[in-house]
């Protein structure tokens, strides 16, 4: 892959975006992760009117490295940053939820997921009235491994207007990032959602992007590790299409 070439056009294509839209500009999630910072790099390429919003909800890691790294690329490609600390939204919400989530639940680990999975929700609602307010679109971050995978919340961080880098494999990522010359604290350190203290994405997964991305280069991969790329993949696909709707009825 032509690396500069690649970048050129995904730039042409944002302002192609803003042009047909009318928009104003562009808001996205900054977490400090290499997601959201190629895709605040390649919008603020595109456009001056581009918002990195740092929205800390019930993890330390949010508070500490995740905001700073977020910092630090904002200002080294020039984007404004704002803070929405979404804590006390959480903690209204889960105490709203009374006992509720307490019933018919399989396991205490699926009451966990359904709490965390409350982060990116409430996320990409603030993006959505911060974009809404201002006339933005609201940028997605997700790669080409993660979308596959089905690495994402459904209606959480699954939810934007475009995205710059859904095509790309992490490795992609990585290169696109030191074409741009992306500050090293953010490239090396573990990609992370950053859902809870000592959360990386690997760990959860089980899998390696390495081996994701060799999976989708078409490479030759562990057999193990195949079945369990391709049971997750299987598993996505009610996360890129549409609900069903009835089709109305018939005579």
């Amino acid at each position: 892959m032509d690396i500069q070439k690649s970048i050129n056009q995904r730039v042409d294509w944002i302002k192609s975006l803003l042009q047909s839209t009318g928009a104003k500009g562009i808001i996205y999630g900054n977490s400090g992760g290499k997601d959201c910072t190629l895709v605040g790099a390649l919008c603020k390429l595109a456009t001056d009117n581009v918002i990195g919003v740092i929205m800390p909800c019930n993890s330390s890691l949010n508070y500490g490295q995740d905001r700073d790294d977020a910092l630090i690329a904002g200002e080294f490609y020039g984007i404004k940053q704002v803070q929405i600390d979404l804590s006390k939204v959480k903690d209204t919400l889960v105490e709203a939820f009374g006992s509720n989530l307490d019933e018919d639940m399989n396991s205490e680990h699926s009451k966990k997921m359904a709490l965390v999975n409350c982060n990116p929700r409430l996320r990409m609602t603030t993006l959505y009235a911060l974009g809404q307010a201002k006339g933005y679109l609201v940028a997605g971050t997700g790669n080409k491994d993660e979308l596959a995978l089905g690495y994402f919340t459904k209606w959480g961080d699954g939810g934007h207007d475009f995205n710059p880098i859904a095509d790309l494999n992490v490795r992609e990522v990585y290169a696109h990032l030191r074409a741009l010359n992306c500050p090293s604290s953010i490239i090396d350190k573990a990609p992370s959602a950053g859902l809870y203290p000592g959360q990386t994405d690997e760990q959860e997964l089980g899998i390696k992007y390495s081996d994701v991305d060799d999976y989708l280069d078409g490479k030759e991969i562990d057999a193990e590790v195949k079945a369990k790329i391709e049971k997750s993949i299987k598993g996505a696909m009610h996360k890129h299409t549409m609900p069903p709707r009835f089709g109305g009825i018939k005579d």
